[in-house]
């Protein structure tokens, strides 16, 4: 406890001397410049997503200069600027920034989601990407399916999981992301919802002060981070990197079992020998502990926004009658008489439910702040000079809101999804799973856990009537969160 508080003045003193030293920093580029986010969100009690709302609300302006800590930050509203960060001039803002001095001994970090070196980001890219294809979904679609049915079921037989629905949430997302990283026994009876996993999901994920303080100390304290040997996902390590080797060394016995999974992907990239980029000739191996690392991506990029989505997907349902009843038509048509599994094509059919979902995730998205570091000096389409070393923030959860793309932004209408209105989306003004080159890898993978998983839990139950109006979210970083927030799960007369 006494380290904690150590840290923790070491960081309030650092935030104090470089947002005091760059406070004029963007007004000496005519900028409008507000207060240190950082501040706000250490020192508040509310997520940074909403901090950067206030924040973006209160000026009409195109961007907003701040800083984080030694970081000179700017807020983008102009989506010009937005696609240029995410996809125009990506060669500048290619740097997400999260872990910039990573601590090369900790193996975890060293995944798609925090990497930052290109090349080795980019090979490893283009070697997983093929994880995700349509045919590759197809192939995976049976192991998300029984999850989903799994999942039903413990709804249904244990009343604590209804009494706590996020929970119950968390559980399948766990559950289903665990079996499509490492394949289900097909012969046995085993609930997937009995996942090793859930435990090390829900605790990398949950918001702490020392999971705050090690990730800021690793960004800015690089020299300190190093000499107390800091791993943020450090007590993971052992247990999630020896199950990795244990069940490749197993794959490597049984060469000929087909599982559709990631590991045998995995399995495959290692049997190819050492990675090359084609285009450039880097090279990179394949070793367990770097497959390790990205499983692990998996687990912390997707058991949590999947199970927000949902989440906030069955808020939304509880406080509008008539949508919900619209959805259990479309549910209940794709399931006939008898039918005890969906198929792929099933779920492709549920056009309504991907309407709704898109519009959860337009009033709460999975990733409310995003972050990239310019790598070298450029000019934004709006003609302001970013430095190389300056931030950028797309507040993705104020752009979502903002009025001037999406009139009445804060009423939950799936129509602006539907087939006759969808087109008049402004592109970058829609960005759940990020945009441009560092979009989600696995974002088709997620909404096809989310759809599978609300069409079984809707085809069994509805949802008790109420309103959800939150005051203020669970204080994240990144994302969006109301565990606490509860529904009525009551049972169909189907």
């Amino acid at each position: 406890m006494l380290f904690i508080i150590l840290i923790t003045l070491c960081v309030v003193l650092f935030i104090i001397k470089f947002s005091v030293s760059n406070r004029n920093y963007w007004r000496k580029k005519n900028i409008i410049q507000v207060d240190d986010l950082m501040y706000k969100f250490f020192f508040g009690n509310h997520s940074m997503p909403e901090v950067c709302k206030t924040v973006y609300d209160e000026h009409d302006a195109p961007h907003i200069g701040t800083t984080a800590g030694s970081t000179p930050m700017l807020m983008l509203k102009n989506l010009e600027d937005v696609q240029a960060v995410f996809a125009g001039d990506f060669h500048s803002f290619y740097s997400r920034g999260i872990l910039p001095n990573m601590n090369p001994n900790d193996v975890l970090s060293n995944n798609l989601l925090f990497m930052d070196d290109f090349n080795t980001w980019k090979l490893l890219r283009q070697k997983l990407s093929p994880v995700f294809t349509s045919s590759k979904l197809k192939n995976m679609f049976f192991i998300i399916e029984k999850c989903a049915r799994d999942f039903v079921e413990l709804v249904e037989n244990n009343q604590s999981m209804r009494d706590k629905p996020f929970n119950a949430l968390y559980t399948y997302t766990t559950g289903s992301i665990g079996a499509s990283v490492f394949g289900i026994d097909t012969k046995t009876n085993n609930s997937t919802m009995d996942s090793p996993f859930l435990d090390m999901a829900w605790r990398s994920v949950e918001p702490s002060l020392a999971t705050n303080i090690k990730s800021f100390v690793s960004s800015v304290f690089p020299k300190l981070s190093e000499l107390l040997n800091f791993k943020v996902f450090g007590e993971f390590e052992d247990f999630f990197v020896g199950v990795v080797k244990s069940v490749m060394e197993e794959r490597r016995r049984n060469p000929n079992i087909k599982r559709h999974d990631f590991i045998e992907i995995c399995v495959e990239l290692q049997n190819n020998g050492v990675l090359q980029d084609p285009t450039t000739g880097f090279q990179l191996e394949p070793t367990d502990e770097l497959i390790a690392a990205q499983a692990f991506f998996f687990f912390i990029a997707g058991a949590d926004t999947t199970a927000n989505t949902m989440h906030f997907t069955l808020l939304e349902l509880a406080s509008n009658p008539k949508i919900l009843k619209t959805l259990h038509e479309e549910i209940d048509s794709v399931f006939e008489p008898g039918k005890t599994e969906l198929t792929y094509a099933d779920i492709e059919k549920l056009q309504y439910m991907e309407m709704v979902m898109n519009e959860a995730m337009r009033k709460y998205p999975p990733i409310g702040f995003i972050q990239r570091v310019c790598t070298k000096d450029t000019v934004l389409p709006s003609k302001v000079i970013i430095e190389k070393g300056t931030g950028i923030i797309i507040p993705a959860y104020a752009i979502h809101r903002d009025e001037r793309f999406y009139s009445n932004p804060d009423e939950f209408d799936p129509e602006r999804f539907g087939p006759n209105n969808i087109a008049d989306v402004k592109k970058y003004s829609f960005m759940p799973f990020g945009e441009g080159n560092r979009i989600c890898i696995g974002a088709r993978l997620a909404r096809l856990q989310v759809k599978t998983g609300l069409a079984w839990l809707l085809r069994r139950f509805t949802l008790g009537e109420q309103k959800y109006a939150p005051e203020r979210f669970e204080r994240s970083p990144f994302g969006l969160r109301d565990p606490h927030a509860r529904y009525d799960l009551i049972p169909r007369n189907i």
